[in-house]
Protein backbone atom coordinates (compact mmCIF):
# COMPACT_ATOMS: atom_id res chain seq x y z
CA UNK A 1 0.00 0.00 0.00
CA UNK A 2 1.40 3.34 -1.40
CA UNK A 3 1.67 5.95 1.75
CA UNK A 4 0.17 9.05 1.42
CA UNK A 5 2.89 12.30 0.70
CA UNK A 6 3.09 13.39 4.39
CA UNK A 7 3.12 17.17 2.89
CA UNK A 8 0.06 16.63 1.57
CA UNK A 9 -1.57 14.76 4.56
CA UNK A 10 -0.29 18.52 6.13
CA UNK A 11 -2.09 20.62 3.15
CA UNK A 12 1.61 22.47 3.01
CA UNK A 13 4.03 23.01 0.21
CA UNK A 14 7.21 21.25 0.07
CA UNK A 15 8.85 24.46 1.04
CA UNK A 16 6.82 25.35 4.27
CA UNK A 17 8.84 26.73 7.08
CA UNK A 18 9.04 25.19 10.84
CA UNK A 19 6.14 27.39 12.09
CA UNK A 20 3.79 27.05 9.08
CA UNK A 21 4.15 23.05 9.87
CA UNK A 22 3.09 23.74 12.95
CA UNK A 23 0.12 25.57 12.98
CA UNK A 24 -1.01 23.15 9.64
CA UNK A 25 -0.31 20.40 12.45
CA UNK A 26 -2.21 22.14 15.15
CA UNK A 27 -5.43 22.23 13.03
CA UNK A 28 -5.51 18.93 11.25
CA UNK A 29 -4.68 17.16 15.37
CA UNK A 30 -7.72 19.81 16.76
CA UNK A 31 -9.59 18.49 13.80
CA UNK A 32 -9.23 14.99 14.36
CA UNK A 33 -8.55 14.95 18.13
CA UNK A 34 -10.07 11.76 19.33
CA UNK A 35 -11.86 13.67 22.31
CA UNK A 36 -13.47 15.54 19.62
CA UNK A 37 -14.38 12.63 17.95
CA UNK A 38 -15.12 9.47 20.66
CA UNK A 39 -15.82 6.25 18.68
CA UNK A 40 -14.90 7.88 15.39
CA UNK A 41 -12.16 5.64 14.18
CA UNK A 42 -11.36 7.39 11.12
CA UNK A 43 -10.75 10.29 13.03
CA UNK A 44 -8.58 8.49 14.92
CA UNK A 45 -6.42 7.14 12.32
CA UNK A 46 -5.88 10.38 10.62
CA UNK A 47 -5.12 11.83 14.32
CA UNK A 48 -2.02 9.28 13.92
CA UNK A 49 -1.27 10.20 9.91
CA UNK A 50 -0.78 14.03 10.69
CA UNK A 51 1.24 13.15 13.91
CA UNK A 52 3.41 11.13 11.57
CA UNK A 53 3.77 13.54 8.90
CA UNK A 54 4.74 16.29 11.74
CA UNK A 55 6.96 14.07 13.51
CA UNK A 56 9.03 13.58 10.27
CA UNK A 57 8.60 17.55 8.69
CA UNK A 58 9.56 18.74 11.85
CA UNK A 59 12.89 17.64 12.52
CA UNK A 60 15.72 18.90 9.80
CA UNK A 61 17.49 15.31 9.83
CA UNK A 62 14.29 13.29 8.99
CA UNK A 63 12.77 15.96 6.60
CA UNK A 64 15.77 16.32 4.27
CA UNK A 65 15.86 12.69 4.15
CA UNK A 66 12.54 12.16 3.72
CA UNK A 67 12.89 15.10 0.45
CA UNK A 68 15.58 13.62 -0.88
CA UNK A 69 14.37 9.75 -0.73
CA UNK A 70 10.92 9.69 0.40
CA UNK A 71 9.31 6.97 2.60
CA UNK A 72 12.14 4.37 2.03
CA UNK A 73 14.41 6.68 2.89
CA UNK A 74 13.23 7.16 6.35
CA UNK A 75 12.13 3.24 6.37
CA UNK A 76 15.92 2.36 5.70
CA UNK A 77 17.19 4.56 8.97
CA UNK A 78 14.68 2.49 10.81
CA UNK A 79 12.00 4.96 11.36
CA UNK A 80 8.85 2.85 12.02
CA UNK A 81 6.19 5.75 11.79
CA UNK A 82 4.07 6.48 13.94
CA UNK A 83 5.40 6.82 17.84
CA UNK A 84 1.96 6.34 20.01
CA UNK A 85 -0.30 8.65 21.64
CA UNK A 86 2.54 9.18 24.86
CA UNK A 87 5.29 10.06 22.86
CA UNK A 88 3.49 12.73 20.77
CA UNK A 89 2.10 14.75 23.56
CA UNK A 90 5.47 14.52 25.48
CA UNK A 91 7.60 15.89 21.98
CA UNK A 92 5.01 17.89 20.71
CA UNK A 93 3.68 20.04 24.36
CA UNK A 94 3.63 23.05 22.66
CA UNK A 95 1.07 22.21 20.03
CA UNK A 96 -1.31 21.04 22.73
CA UNK A 97 -0.86 23.60 25.38
CA UNK A 98 -4.05 25.42 23.47
CA UNK A 99 -5.98 22.09 24.23
CA UNK A 100 -5.15 21.22 27.48
CA UNK A 101 -3.52 24.67 28.65
CA UNK A 102 -0.26 22.76 29.87
CA UNK A 103 2.66 21.05 27.78
CA UNK A 104 4.31 17.37 27.13
CA UNK A 105 7.50 18.00 29.17
CA UNK A 106 10.25 14.78 29.22
CA UNK A 107 10.90 13.44 32.42
CA UNK A 108 14.33 14.55 33.49
CA UNK A 109 16.79 12.94 36.11
CA UNK A 110 17.86 15.49 38.15
CA UNK A 111 20.94 13.21 39.53
CA UNK A 112 22.25 13.19 35.53
CA UNK A 113 25.33 14.80 34.47
CA UNK A 114 24.74 18.25 32.58
CA UNK A 115 27.29 19.43 30.13
CA UNK A 116 28.35 23.20 30.76
CA UNK A 117 26.93 25.52 27.75
CA UNK A 118 29.32 27.11 24.95
CA UNK A 119 30.35 30.36 24.93
CA UNK A 120 31.33 32.53 21.78
CA UNK A 121 34.19 35.29 22.35
CA UNK A 122 34.51 37.64 18.83
CA UNK A 123 37.86 38.76 18.75
CA UNK A 124 39.46 41.23 15.94
CA UNK A 125 43.09 40.99 14.45
CA UNK A 126 45.04 43.29 12.87
CA UNK A 127 46.36 41.63 9.16
CA UNK A 128 49.44 40.83 10.18
CA UNK A 129 48.56 39.26 13.66
CA UNK A 130 46.36 37.16 11.15
CA UNK A 131 49.29 36.34 8.85
CA UNK A 132 52.37 35.89 11.35
CA UNK A 133 50.14 34.61 14.85
CA UNK A 134 49.88 36.20 17.81
CA UNK A 135 49.31 35.81 21.27
CA UNK A 136 46.90 38.00 23.06
CA UNK A 137 45.29 37.98 26.55
CA UNK A 138 41.39 38.09 26.83
CA UNK A 139 38.77 38.84 29.64
CA UNK A 140 35.56 36.64 29.39
CA UNK A 141 32.96 37.21 31.50
CA UNK A 142 30.66 34.07 32.75
CA UNK A 143 29.28 31.50 34.77
CA UNK A 144 31.49 29.70 37.55
CA UNK A 145 31.07 27.24 39.75
CA UNK A 146 30.20 28.67 42.96
CA UNK A 147 32.85 28.26 45.49
CA UNK A 148 30.78 28.18 48.74
CA UNK A 149 28.74 25.40 47.97
CA UNK A 150 30.67 24.13 45.17
CA UNK A 151 27.57 23.63 42.82
CA UNK A 152 25.33 22.08 44.84
CA UNK A 153 23.14 24.78 45.33
CA UNK A 154 22.23 24.43 49.14
CA UNK A 155 24.37 26.06 52.18
CA UNK A 156 26.89 23.66 53.39
CA UNK A 157 25.96 20.93 55.66
CA UNK A 158 22.48 21.33 54.58
CA UNK A 159 20.94 18.45 51.86
CA UNK A 160 18.82 18.74 49.17
CA UNK A 161 15.05 17.43 49.15
CA UNK A 162 13.31 14.72 47.05
CA UNK A 163 10.50 16.94 45.36
CA UNK A 164 7.18 15.63 47.51
CA UNK A 165 4.91 16.33 44.05
CA UNK A 166 6.63 13.86 41.52
CA UNK A 167 8.82 11.83 44.43
CA UNK A 168 11.81 12.43 42.73
CA UNK A 169 10.90 11.89 39.21
CA UNK A 170 10.82 15.21 37.96
CA UNK A 171 7.20 14.70 35.92
CA UNK A 172 3.24 13.78 37.29
CA UNK A 173 1.08 12.06 35.22
CA UNK A 174 -2.17 13.70 33.97
CA UNK A 175 -5.02 11.73 32.91
CA UNK A 176 -6.68 14.32 29.77
CA UNK A 177 -9.99 11.73 28.74
CA UNK A 178 -8.54 9.71 25.94
CA UNK A 179 -4.99 10.60 26.98
CA UNK A 180 -2.28 10.19 29.79
CA UNK A 181 0.22 13.23 29.64
CA UNK A 182 3.31 13.07 31.27
CA UNK A 183 4.27 16.97 32.17
CA UNK A 184 7.14 18.62 33.60
CA UNK A 185 6.19 18.84 37.48
CA UNK A 186 5.25 22.11 38.27
CA UNK A 187 6.59 21.98 42.30
CA UNK A 188 10.05 21.76 40.98
CA UNK A 189 9.77 22.14 37.44
CA UNK A 190 11.16 18.69 36.58
CA UNK A 191 14.24 18.88 38.53
CA UNK A 192 12.88 15.96 41.31
CA UNK A 193 14.64 18.15 44.07
CA UNK A 194 13.71 20.80 46.25
CA UNK A 195 16.22 23.56 47.06
CA UNK A 196 14.70 24.16 50.94
CA UNK A 197 18.45 26.34 52.44
CA UNK A 198 19.49 27.36 48.94
CA UNK A 199 23.29 28.84 49.06
CA UNK A 200 23.56 32.42 49.95
CA UNK A 201 26.00 32.87 48.12
CA UNK A 202 24.40 31.81 44.76
CA UNK A 203 21.26 31.99 45.55
CA UNK A 204 20.87 28.47 44.84
CA UNK A 205 21.51 28.72 41.31
CA UNK A 206 25.12 26.78 42.06
CA UNK A 207 27.06 29.13 39.78
CA UNK A 208 28.15 33.11 39.99
CA UNK A 209 29.22 35.75 37.34
CA UNK A 210 33.26 36.29 37.13
CA UNK A 211 35.77 37.39 34.83
CA UNK A 212 38.48 35.13 33.62
CA UNK A 213 41.56 36.09 31.88
CA UNK A 214 42.70 33.78 29.13
CA UNK A 215 46.28 33.95 27.40
CA UNK A 216 45.31 32.95 23.36
CA UNK A 217 47.95 31.56 21.20
CA UNK A 218 46.37 32.16 17.65
CA UNK A 219 48.04 30.30 15.17
CA UNK A 220 49.34 31.95 11.49
CA UNK A 221 47.16 31.86 8.71
CA UNK A 222 44.20 32.42 9.87
CA UNK A 223 40.97 34.83 8.41
CA UNK A 224 38.26 36.02 8.95
CA UNK A 225 35.69 33.45 10.25
CA UNK A 226 38.11 31.10 11.60
CA UNK A 227 36.96 29.78 14.97
CA UNK A 228 39.07 28.41 17.59
CA UNK A 229 37.81 26.05 20.33
CA UNK A 230 39.20 26.37 24.13
CA UNK A 231 38.09 23.30 25.66
CA UNK A 232 36.75 23.25 29.27
CA UNK A 233 36.31 27.41 29.14
CA UNK A 234 32.24 27.04 28.45
CA UNK A 235 30.00 27.25 31.85
CA UNK A 236 30.38 25.22 34.14
CA UNK A 237 28.57 21.36 34.15
CA UNK A 238 25.21 20.27 36.36
CA UNK A 239 26.04 17.52 39.06
CA UNK A 240 30.08 16.86 37.83
CA UNK A 241 29.14 17.15 34.13
CA UNK A 242 31.62 18.80 32.13
CA UNK A 243 32.23 22.32 31.32
CA UNK A 244 31.50 24.19 28.11
CA UNK A 245 34.07 25.05 25.61
CA UNK A 246 34.73 28.57 24.45
CA UNK A 247 34.65 29.07 20.55
CA UNK A 248 36.63 31.99 19.76
CA UNK A 249 35.44 33.79 15.94
CA UNK A 250 38.26 35.69 14.72
CA UNK A 251 37.53 39.09 12.92
CA UNK A 252 40.91 40.61 10.58
CA UNK A 253 41.29 44.03 9.74
CA UNK A 254 41.66 44.73 5.94
CA UNK A 255 45.67 45.64 4.86
CA UNK A 256 45.79 49.23 3.27
CA UNK A 257 49.08 47.40 1.11
CA UNK A 258 47.89 43.84 0.79
CA UNK A 259 44.59 42.25 -0.19
CA UNK A 260 43.96 38.48 0.65
CA UNK A 261 42.73 35.65 -1.44
CA UNK A 262 43.17 32.49 0.50
CA UNK A 263 46.60 32.10 1.23
CA UNK A 264 47.66 34.01 -1.90
CA UNK A 265 47.88 37.97 -0.81
CA UNK A 266 48.46 40.24 -4.22
CA UNK A 267 50.33 43.84 -4.01
CA UNK A 268 49.58 46.53 -6.24
CA UNK A 269 52.88 48.46 -7.42
CA UNK A 270 52.46 51.54 -9.42
CA UNK A 271 55.27 52.26 -12.12
CA UNK A 272 56.15 54.79 -14.77
CA UNK A 273 55.57 54.39 -18.80
CA UNK A 274 59.46 54.53 -18.65
CA UNK A 275 60.00 51.93 -16.26
CA UNK A 276 57.69 50.14 -17.79
CA UNK A 277 59.09 50.02 -20.69
CA UNK A 278 62.56 49.77 -20.11
CA UNK A 279 62.19 47.81 -16.93
CA UNK A 280 63.28 48.34 -13.39
CA UNK A 281 64.33 47.58 -10.21
CA UNK A 282 62.39 48.58 -7.45
CA UNK A 283 61.56 47.89 -4.31
CA UNK A 284 57.92 46.02 -3.23
CA UNK A 285 56.59 45.26 0.47
CA UNK A 286 56.17 41.67 1.17
CA UNK A 287 54.48 40.33 4.37
CA UNK A 288 58.26 39.67 6.27
CA UNK A 289 59.50 43.48 4.71
CA UNK A 290 60.80 45.26 1.78
CA UNK A 291 62.52 43.30 -1.09
CA UNK A 292 63.99 43.93 -4.29
CA UNK A 293 62.22 43.01 -7.60
CA UNK A 294 62.91 43.26 -11.25
CA UNK A 295 60.18 44.84 -14.00
CA UNK A 296 61.11 43.18 -17.09
CA UNK A 297 61.18 45.80 -20.03
CA UNK A 298 58.10 46.19 -21.93
CA UNK A 299 56.08 45.25 -18.87
CA UNK A 300 51.67 46.27 -19.66
CA UNK A 301 49.63 47.56 -17.07
CA UNK A 302 47.84 44.87 -15.55
CA UNK A 303 50.34 41.79 -15.32
CA UNK A 304 50.94 39.80 -12.21
CA UNK A 305 54.12 38.53 -11.40
CA UNK A 306 54.29 35.45 -8.97
CA UNK A 307 56.90 34.90 -6.10
CA UNK A 308 56.36 31.45 -4.94
CA UNK A 309 56.30 31.00 -1.03
CA UNK A 310 55.57 34.55 0.08
CA UNK A 311 52.34 34.17 0.70
CA UNK A 312 50.29 32.96 3.96
CA UNK A 313 51.27 29.93 5.87
CA UNK A 314 48.74 27.37 4.81
CA UNK A 315 46.65 26.88 8.22
CA UNK A 316 46.22 23.34 7.61
CA UNK A 317 49.16 21.79 5.65
CA UNK A 318 52.54 22.59 4.72
CA UNK A 319 53.96 25.53 2.77
CA UNK A 320 52.66 29.36 2.13
CA UNK A 321 50.96 30.84 -0.06
CA UNK A 322 52.36 33.13 -3.06
CA UNK A 323 52.84 36.53 -3.53
CA UNK A 324 51.20 38.00 -6.57
CA UNK A 325 52.40 41.51 -7.50
CA UNK A 326 50.23 43.69 -10.47
CA UNK A 327 51.87 46.11 -12.42
CA UNK A 328 49.76 49.64 -12.76
CA UNK A 329 51.40 51.90 -15.00
CA UNK A 330 50.23 55.41 -13.99
CA UNK A 331 50.13 58.10 -16.97
CA UNK A 332 51.24 61.34 -15.24
CA UNK A 333 48.35 64.42 -14.97
CA UNK A 334 51.13 66.85 -15.80
CA UNK A 335 53.86 67.28 -18.45
CA UNK A 336 56.57 69.32 -18.12
CA UNK A 337 57.09 70.68 -21.85
CA UNK A 338 60.58 68.64 -22.30
CA UNK A 339 58.88 65.42 -21.85
CA UNK A 340 56.31 66.59 -24.10
CA UNK A 341 58.74 67.25 -26.66
CA UNK A 342 60.09 63.77 -25.89
CA UNK A 343 57.00 61.78 -26.17
CA UNK A 344 55.72 64.03 -29.47
CA UNK A 345 59.09 62.99 -30.58
CA UNK A 346 58.68 59.24 -29.61
CA UNK A 347 54.99 59.04 -31.07
CA UNK A 348 56.29 60.53 -34.45
CA UNK A 349 59.07 57.66 -34.37
CA UNK A 350 56.11 55.10 -33.14
CA UNK A 351 54.01 56.44 -36.45
CA UNK A 352 51.10 56.89 -33.44
CA UNK A 353 48.46 60.13 -34.10
CA UNK A 354 48.47 62.15 -31.60
CA UNK A 355 46.31 65.17 -30.38
CA UNK A 356 47.67 68.63 -31.71
CA UNK A 357 49.56 70.82 -29.69
CA UNK A 358 47.26 73.67 -28.76
CA UNK A 359 48.54 77.31 -30.30
CA UNK A 360 49.05 79.91 -27.71
CA UNK A 361 47.73 83.11 -27.50
CA UNK A 362 50.56 84.77 -29.75
CA UNK A 363 50.33 82.10 -32.60
CA UNK A 364 46.84 82.17 -32.64
CA UNK A 365 46.93 85.83 -33.84
CA UNK A 366 50.07 85.75 -36.04
CA UNK A 367 48.48 82.49 -37.76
Amino acid sequence: MTKQDYYEILEVGRDASPEELKKAYRKKAYQHHPDKNPGDHAAEDKFKVASEAYEVLRDPEKRALYDRYGHDGLKQKGYSGFSGFDDIFTNFGDVFEEFFGFGGGRRSNPDQARKGADLRYDMELDFMEAVHGVEKEIEVEKYVLCKTCEGRRTEPGKKVETCSTCRGTGKVIRSQGFFTISTACPACHGEGVKITHPCKTCKGMGQVIASKKLSVKIPAGVDTGSQMRVKGEGEPGRNGGPAGSLYIVLHVKPSDVFTREEDDVIVTVHISFSQAALGAELEIPTLEGKRNFKVPAGTQSGTFHKLQGLGVGRLRGYGRGDLIVQIVIVTPGQLSKRQEELLRELSELDGADVKQKSKGLFEKFMG
